[in-house]
């Protein structure tokens, strides 16, 4: 068995663990965070850096950021990307300080193949609302998802199988939409509605990975020189 055969096998264990009910309560949202990642090649190796930012709810002032830097030996195989990302976050998660509440992932979660993008994966093994938020679409199926109306709110369910993995979720009036997923013990219109909560005048992308991402790039920086 190759090492994509054991990844695959383990995401079809999993997905008998993911959590559909939501057991979040917005009001109740003390603090949140945003997760991201960022790679660079330095000769043959490979290497990234893990971010989270965790900021109070729902004013969003940023209360704590931590991360770490790694070699990544794990292959990037399709689809089974949180494999090299797993390691990363979880040792930043280790870190914090603060309890939180809801994490956002730049990336998937329900919205892949198997149903176990970093956002799901990582939600059941820390047993924690989580939330994917993508800036790309991730084909599946060959199936295509429609363009909600350009208005601020406006949505369409991308729907595999007779089954919605996901969200085409606009914003802002005139911007490109996001790919909204759950992670784990949230609802899709729970999810959606803290999202469009964290969007900021400064950008479509809802502040807690936008925050993150920009600190990825920060990071990498520092410890490759480089900032893009």
């Amino acid at each position: 068995m190759n090492i994509e055969e054991i990844f695959i096998n383990k995401q079809l264990e999993l997905m008998q663990e993911i959590d559909l009910q939501n057991v979040v309560s917005i009001s109740a949202i003390h603090r949140i965070a945003g997760v991201d990642l960022a790679y660079w090649k330095e000769g043959e190796d490979e290497y990234a850096n893990c971010c989270i930012v965790v900021f109070e709810f729902p004013s969003l002032k940023i209360v704590e950021e931590k991360y770490t830097v790694k070699k990544v030996d794990v292959p990037y195989i399709p689809g089974c990307l949180a494999f090299r990302e797993l390691p990363l976050f979880e040792e930043v998660y280790s870190l914090l300080e603060n309890d939180v509440d809801v994490f956002f992932f730049d990336g998937n979660g329900y919205l892949h193949p198997r149903h176990m993008g970093l956002a799901t994966h990582a939600g059941i093994l820390i047993n924690k609302p989580t939330i994917g938020i993508a800036k790309s679409y991730f084909k599946i199926n060959d199936v295509d998802f429609t363009m909600p109306a350009s208005e601020a709110g406006a949505y369409t369910d991308i729907i595999i199988d007779e089954e919605v993995y996901g969200r085409v979720l606009r914003t802002a009036e005139n911007v490109e939409p996001i790919f909204l997923s759950i992670g784990n013990k949230i609802d899709l219109d729970t999810a959606m509605e803290l999202t469009n909560m964290v969007i900021t005048k400064d950008s479509h992308i809802p502040a807690p990975t936008r925050i993150a991402d920009l600190m990825t790039h920060k990071v990498r920086k520092e410890y490759h020189g480089v900032s893009n």
